[in-house]
């Protein structure tokens, strides 16, 4: 199966390198991305807000999400957890390729790159219970590399497979689910590979489909 490595898959990250769990942000970078942009189909009716944009090594937009539902907050340890949220990261699918520069190799994208950022992603907005503040990096590393390896194996056990409509077509999605919520990873017909993450929201009764005019968001 093709893998993709975490330099061609690099989730958005604050300063020092941590995923941002503040979540939403302009329609800027979205709006400069050559691929259709995802997010969960018209049978949703709540709300729906811009994440973030991922760009690979030689600037250009590669990834994305976009939220639906509450937006998470970090959960603590000392709050019950009555979030719902779903979150569709849509990514660019890409061969190797060289950068814009010329210097170097760019990786591949692929359904494994889709399934990491949105194993990732869930991780951002997880807090165990009765963790102190200080293991929380060491943690949150640890679950990452886990992550990337669930990723890397998706037609191992830790996965299912799930059938949700994509643009009306029934569509085939690999699934998992964790204490933390639920996260899954498939194509489309467009060119892109979705992932999706939630918690609160059962995944089996959602349905994707092409944003149509992402400046709507704006």
């Amino acid at each position: 199966m093709e893998t993709t490595s975490r330099v061609g898959a690099q989730a958005p990250a604050a300063e020092g390198g941590r995923q941002v769990p503040s979540a939403r942000g302009t329609v800027d970078g979205y709006l400069l991305a050559p691929f259709p942009w995802y997010g969960l189909d018209e049978a949703f009716t709540g709300p729906r807000w811009l994440m973030q944009v991922g760009t690979s090594a030689d600037g250009a937009v590669e990834h994305g999400s976009i939220g639906h539902g509450d937006e998470p907050t970090v959960r603590s340890e000392s709050t019950e957890d009555k979030e719902r949220f779903a979150v569709v990261v849509t990514v660019a699918a890409s061969p190797v390729r060289r950068s814009a520069d010329g210097t170097g190799l760019l990786e591949a994208t692929s359904v494994s790159s889709a399934a990491w950022l949105a194993g990732v992603g869930l991780l951002s907005f997880t807090w165990p219970g009765q963790m102190d503040h200080t293991l929380r990096d060491d943690w949150l590393d640890q679950q990452t590399e886990t992550a990337w390896v669930l990723a890397d194996d998706l037609d191992g056990p830790d996965w299912s497979t799930l059938s949700l409509p994509v643009d009306g077509v029934p569509t085939s999605f690999h699934y998992r689910e964790s204490e933390f919520g639920w996260v899954l990873a498939g194509s489309t017909q467009e060119g892109v590979h979705v992932g999706a993450y939630g918690r609160g929201m059962s995944a089996y009764g959602l349905g994707f489909a092409m944003i149509k005019d992402i400046g709507a968001y704006a």
